[in-house]
């Protein structure tokens, strides 16, 4: 029996990028087409099949550990990017300034699709998603520069709604306007999990 079930949400991909050098600048240049290896994305910075640990995981490892790296996609749904830009005042937000792999768009409170869930394209390219993604200060520089006085605003707004890390499963080729079939993990959810986040 399937431990991943299919379901009837679907989303269309509506925008994709590539951080080229991170150490130059966070932004994304858009692209309409990624080649997805199991590296992550051909010419993202932020792929390769390890990682440096980020603050992220300062509770298991030391910053800077080498680990397996589950964050070589960004991806951000059309909604929530929406929800942050109302939230900070703005009307739109582009989301090469938060230095985003991937845009989809129809999937109903993308940021918290559960961990280990796959977005399946097509083509058959395949990301298994890592967790939610947590909002850091790094996009208020690039914010800010092209949104005087709202760089700042980003974090706070951006709660629950930054979207999800995610690793290639199965390697390919993501497109603009490809539709992405989302499967879930057939788990109850653990019982102990309020206990367990309280520490």
């Amino acid at each position: 029996m399937p431990a991943l079930k299919p379901t009837a949400f679907t989303a269309r991909i509506v925008w994709l990028g590539l951080v080229p050098d991170r150490g130059r600048r966070l932004e994304s240049e858009a692209v309409e087409s990624l080649r997805a290896t199991f590296a992550g994305p051909e010419g993202e910075d932020h792929g390769g099949l390890t990682r440096a640990s980020c603050s992220r995981v300062t509770a298991l490892y030391p910053k800077g550990t080498g680990i397996r790296n589950t964050r070589q996609f960004s991806v951000l749904s059309v909604e929530d990017l929406a929800a942050i830009a109302g939230r900070m005042g703005l009307e739109r937000i582009d989301p090469a300034l938060l230095g985003a792999t991937m845009v989809v768009e129809g999937i109903p409170d993308f940021s918290r699709v559960p961990p280990s869930s796959r977005l399946q394209g097509t083509g058959g390219a395949t990301l298994v998603v890592d967790m939610e993604n947590r909002p850091c200060v790094l996009p208020a520089k690039p914010i800010e520069t092209r949104h005087q006085g709202y760089g700042a605003a980003f974090k706070p707004a951006a709660q629950g709604r930054r979207g999800v890390t995610a690793w290639v499963e199965r390697e390919g080729v993501f497109t603009l306007g490809e539709t992405l079939r989302l499967f879930v993990p057939d788990q109850p959810v653990w019982p102990h999990l309020a206990v367990a986040r309280r520490g």
